[in-house]
């Protein structure tokens, strides 16, 4: 549903139309879809682990260490291959297809075997990676240039409310003491049906363009495959800003969504439902700062300050979950504060983008979370290491484990006076 006439649709579509100056209700739509996409398959990728016990007992072993490793590792090889499908084929090709074999991926775990779970599982991965890439794709070529920071937070925004959805509501609907109690296997295969109904939606909604320049329609030879990586990795802004997003990350999903709740229950002695709480509440703060550090970006038509202001804010914040001890400061106030500083890690996002060829768009995306979910996996085993075979019980042990995070944010704060300024203030001045 392009929304052309009969006769233009005759016309050889044009492979790179004009992006608009501003926002219409069709192209609104259409990233709403895949930004709908996102919150989707967060919410499915944040199941499983609320159904651990259900799953222990249907296999026995729930095997959730090797369906979240499996994933994650297909998860950033596809961030490079559906950025190149997305320049290449055009967002009306290639999304429908990518959310449907997300839903089939739900179908195929609903069965109930381990070998469905996790090929299931796997199968979601294939197709999740397109819904951030996806999404942030559609807002850099069918949205004004200047609203892409802010629509880029939305879209991360809409992925963290979605991780809320696919926690406490299934957890109510599977519950064996509530008032549903719904089996496991059904409630994936209704996220299966959902994702069905989505890809029909956005295959009737998103515009029928095609990909962004005439040579990507060319063989499908190695050497065009290649051809949008050499532009991207061969440019070093691509790497700054890669680094500089992966490295605002892991504070926040190492730090504090996997290591922050047992810091405060071992380190500083608080019970275990106070640590879960004030870990929760950096999600919320993903929410909040998220679009509005996109929104400020926007609004004031540069990048690096808002990257770099967020950015110390959030070294402040976690020097202050290091070193202050509980109840010096506000409850949940410095977790809260992390969450939203760390929305500046959304910023390279665009910067990825604008430092690049319009026609690689697609690309960069993937690429850029291939960088950040490298930088995650290179971190992660890092701290792991530091916290030592057995579980920490002193902050000092933290102060340890946590030195790399703390040494990332500064880097990433000298990566951003390093990355060239893309805003539209500075693009309308030169």
């Amino acid at each position: 549903m392009s929304g052309t006439s009969p006769q233009a649709a005759s016309q050889p579509l044009n492979p790179s139309p004009a992006q608009p100056q501003k926002l219409q209700p069709l192209y609104v739509l259409s990233w709403f879809l895949c930004a709908l996409f996102y919150f989707y398959q967060y919410a499915i990728r944040s199941a499983p682990g609320i159904m651990q016990d259900e799953l222990t007992q249907a296999w026995g072993n729930s095997h959730l260490g090797l369906m979240i490793a499996s994933y994650y590792i297909v998860y950033a090889l596809m961030a490079l291959a559906v950025g190149v499908l997305l320049d290449r084929y055009g967002a009306h090709a290639i999304m429908p297809m990518f959310i449907a074999v997300t839903g089939v991926g739900c179908l195929i775990f609903g069965q109930g075997s381990l070998v469905a779970g996790i090929g299931g599982y796997i199968i979601q991965g294939i197709g999740a990676i397109c819904a951030f890439v996806g999404a942030s794709y559609v807002a850099a070529r069918y949205l004004p240039a200047r609203t892409l920071a802010l629509f880029v937070g939305l879209t991360q925004c809409m992925g963290m409310a979605g991780a809320a959805f696919g926690s406490k509501p299934t957890r109510i609907l599977i519950d064996p003491h509530g008032s549903f109690h719904i089996p496991w296997q059904s409630v994936w295969l209704g996220f299966g049906a959902i994702g069905l109904l989505l890809a029909v939606a956005v295959f009737f909604v998103m515009p029928r363009d095609t990909g962004d320049s005439d040579h990507h329609h060319g063989d499908m030879s190695l050497a065009n495959l290649m051809r949008p990586f050499k532009i991207i990795f061969s440019n070093p802004q691509s790497w700054i800003a890669g680094l500089a997003g992966g490295l605002l990350f892991v504070p926040t999903t190492i730090g504090a969504l996997g290591w922050g709740a047992l810091m405060l229950s071992k380190g500083e002695h608080t019970t275990m439902g106070f640590a879960a709480t004030d870990v929760s509440m950096v999600p919320i703060g993903w929410v909040i700062g998220c679009p509005l550090l996109g929104w400020i970006s926007d609004k004031i038509g540069r990048r690096k300050p808002v990257l770099i202001g967020g950015a110390v804010v959030l070294l402040a914040a976690s020097l202050c979950a290091l070193y202050v001890p509980v109840g010096v400061l506000p409850h949940y106030s410095v977790a809260l504060i992390m969450g939203i500083a760390s929305g500046a890690a959304m910023i390279p996002f665009s910067s990825m983008k604008e430092v690049n060829p319009p026609e690689v768009k697609g690309t960069a995306a993937g690429v850029m979370n291939f960088l950040v979910f490298g930088t995650t996996g290179i971190m992660s085993p890092l701290v792991s290491a530091l916290m030592g075979k057995t579980a920490p019980e002193t902050m000092e042990q933290f102060h340890t484990a946590f030195l790399p995070l703390v040494i990332g944010i500064g880097i990433a704060i000298v990566l951003g006076f390093c990355l060239k300024e893309t805003g539209w203030k500075v693009r309308k001045a030169s």
